[in-house]
């Protein structure tokens, strides 16, 4: 879908805005490619540029005519330092290609698979007989290593695919690379002596455990933190004193070999490579089809945390030599192999239009419209702009080039606008002076004089019908009553047909009252009551949080609920019992005191309190002083299998620890589920411990 899209936007160019396009692409690019391969500093995430150069390698390809021999595509790396002395390879180091998505892998088979049928009849039998060798893509720098007579001669990084750098003592260091070669064992290639030249390449890289070590390190001596393992390996492999290197404890895997030994296969090579004494990746797999690579990767998307280093996505390669030596080379990259890369955390797409919407609360929100974009696996076609300062801070316009990116693994955001890539037709967006739904005019103040100068416009009107729709939204969410089956388009139709007026309507609903509503069957309609019936018991936490009150989140109803026990508490209580509770801070208690004081609000409280349960986890356990999670704070990532997230957020509560969504110095655990995102990461960065779902369990006993 992503890869039509792109074809369409394409296309809806003139050839004029599209070589404008390029040229602007490859300037962005290169840029960013010397920061990342010469001075191993960023500016922007490895994920961003890549979608940079898929979109420059998607636009060559429909345009060919504009293919230039510096363009990014057709040359690889960076330039040699300087520090280091230069080594000439007797052949060039390519790079891969990228594919994101199944529709490119597609795409790409389709393309060599025209590319053998056209080259005569006997091509046909290898198209049918395509079969590949899939390798997991580590997170380091490729390194090609020389050996004379059998023994280690010259080790070089990749440079710019022709020259490298001398990195030969460094590379010594390095315990997974042999210093002699050893002999072959098996008798299936013909020959068990070591050839006088002997060519292989691999990937040199620093394990999770030795860059969590290396960061407690600059930690405790009050240095800056290393981003990502990558940064450790490039500075580490790339130091004039060798004893530095060896103290960093790199290692490496060995996943080519150019010496020919009458291999047919590119399995084959990894077997030689391993007779001969190197190490290679015990995870790489033989794949007879597409459909088999589709499931390595997808079970290494599922798996990778458990491993010990950092990868991106796996290789994909013709397994057959002869077929892929005829397949060729296209600009950096061999036809006949392809990085399969997981999904982006960031990615680069358009700015197709800037809306508003109404919040709960009143808040004015602007919302980028986007041409769809695939993020952690996720197609987004929308992001948040938050408030008229951020569009500003950012410099946005309306058919901006961004780069985006998913807050917290969950809410699309815009990182970065590429202003570089501005054509000149980009328009200014302007907030509006009325509220759009109910032209009343909007505010700063909204109705709480406590939040003057806050950067946020507001509908100060309660009544204005987009709020109370967008309150009915909040009140059934996951985090607040967790009714399924009622989304927003169900309670948009309640809503036009006068079936409820508030959500306390909801909980007096029968089968009957929804015969009305067009399309809308029997069975479904048994479903949904019993759904809603279903929930008509709820904790205090999240009742307190389904009614939607300013400025009060997850944390902010636990507190309430620690402290008064009940919602009667809470309504007797004056402002000062409010502002006594630590977590709480001035403007979140008027907030508060404020929405209980409020007529229309209590009466809602009444109708509420009718229809349903509310029940108080503490009352039993934590004034009882089994508190064993006391002072502990957690944050949830990826999904567990013995329980839902929010089971798991209250069982840490009812033992007294804290949950939050974002990863801090605060953090103490970071439990880690299926599928987990970037708070994981981040986690190892700053030296938080993550468990996985078995931890969790012992330390919830």
């Amino acid at each position: 879908m992503e890869t039509k899209n792109k074809i369409a936007m394409f296309n809806a160019m003139n050839k004029q805005e599209v070589k404008q396009r390029i040229n602007r692409l490859k300037k962005l690019i290169d840029y960013h490619r010397r920061l990342y391969h010469i001075q191993d500093r960023q500016e922007i995430s490895e994920f961003a540029l890549d979608s940079l150069k898929k979109e420059l390698f998607d636009l060559e390809q429909q345009y060919p005519e504009f293919v230039t021999k510096d363009s990014p595509t057709q040359r690889i790396g960076g330039r040699p330092l300087k520090e280091f002395k230069k080594i000439k390879r007797p052949q060039k180091m390519l790079s891969f290609n990228d594919a994101f998505s199944k529709e490119d892998m597609e795409d790409w088979l389709e393309r060599i698979s025209k590319l053998l049928t056209n080259k005569g009849s006997p091509a046909q039998k290898e198209k049918k007989q395509i079969d590949f060798y899939c390798e997991l893509k580590i997170d380091g720098l490729a390194i090609e290593l020389i050996y004379k007579d059998g023994f280690l001669h010259t080790g070089s990084t990749r440079g710019d695919g022709n020259i490298g750098e001398d990195i030969t003592q460094n590379l010594k260091t390095i315990e997974a690379i042999p210093l002699a070669l050893g002999r072959l064992t098996s008798q299936n290639f013909g020959t068990s002596d070591v050839p006088k030249t002997l060519v292989v390449r691999g990937e040199v890289f620093i394990s999770k455990k030795e860059f969590k070590r290396i960061n407690d390190l600059q930690k405790k001596e009050g240095l800056p933190l290393y981003a990502n393992p990558r940064n450790i390996a490039a500075g580490s492999i790339r130091q004039l004193d060798s004893k530095i290197t060896a103290d960093r404890k790199l290692d490496s895997f060995a996943y080519e070999l150019l010496t020919d030994f009458g291999q047919k296969t590119h399995e084959e090579k990894h077997k030689l490579l391993k007779g001969l004494g190197f190490k290679i990746n015990k995870h790489n797999k033989y794949c007879k089809n597409l459909n088999e690579v589709l499931k390595f990767r997808e079970h290494w998307i599922r798996e990778r945390e458990n491993l010990d280093y950092e990868i991106d996505g796996i290789v994909v390669i013709i397994n057959n030599n002869e077929v892929f030596e005829k397949l060729g080379i296209v600009g950096k990259a061999p036809r006949g192999a392809i990085a399969f890369k997981f999904p982006q955390l960031e990615a680069t797409t358009k700015v197709l239009d800037i809306k508003v919407q109404i919040g709960r609360t009143g808040a004015i929100t602007p919302v980028a419209t986007l041409e769809p974009v695939q993020v952690s696996g996720i197609t987004i076609t929308r992001a948040t702009l938050h408030n008229e300062d951020e569009i500003k801070r950012v410099g946005l316009k309306i058919g901006d080039t961004v780069i985006v990116g998913r807050a917290g693994d969950v809410i699309p955001d815009i990182i970065k606008v590429l202003q570089e890539l501005r054509s000149g037709k980009e328009k200014s967006f302007k907030m509006p002076n009325h509220c759009p739904s109910c032209q009343t005019k909007l505010s700063r103040l909204g109705r709480d004089p406590a939040v003057a100068g806050e950067k946020i416009l507001r509908c100060p009107n309660q009544k204005c019908f987009a709020r109370q729709r967008r309150n009915f939204y909040h009140f059934v969410s996951r985090s607040a009553f967790n009714i399924g089956g009622l989304g927003p388009k169900i309670i948009d139709r309640l809503l036009d047909e006068g079936l409820v007026q508030d959500p306390s309507d909801l909980f007096e609903l029968k089968e009957g009252d929804l015969a009305r509503l067009e399309r809308f069957g029997e069975k479904s309609a048994e479903n949904l009551i019993k759904s809603i019936a279903e929930k008509k018991e709820i904790t205090l936490i999240k009742f307190i949080y389904s009614l939607g009150i300013r400025n009060i989140g997850e944390e902010t109803a636990v507190d309430l609920t620690k402290y008064f026990g009940s919602i009667k508490r809470i309504k007797e209580a004056k402002l000062e019992d409010f502002d006594s509770i630590s977590n709480i801070g001035p403007i979140v208690a008027k907030s508060v005191f404020e929405w209980f004081k409020n007529k229309d609000n209590l009466k809602f409280l009444n109708k509420l309190e009718k229809v349903i349960k509310i029940k108080n986890i503490f009352s039993a356990k934590i004034f009882m002083g089994k508190e064993k999670l006391k002072g502990l704070s957690f944050v949830l990532t990826g999904s567990l299998e013995s329980m839902t997230r929010d089971e798991a957020k209250q069982k840490i509560r009812e033992l007294g620890g804290n949950v939050s969504e974002f990863v801090s110095l605060k953090t103490n655990y970071v439990v880690v589920g299926k599928k987990s995102g970037s708070k994981a990461e981040k986690a190892k960065n700053l030296g938080i411990k993550t468990i996985i779902e078995s931890e969790f369990l012992k330390l919830l006993k």
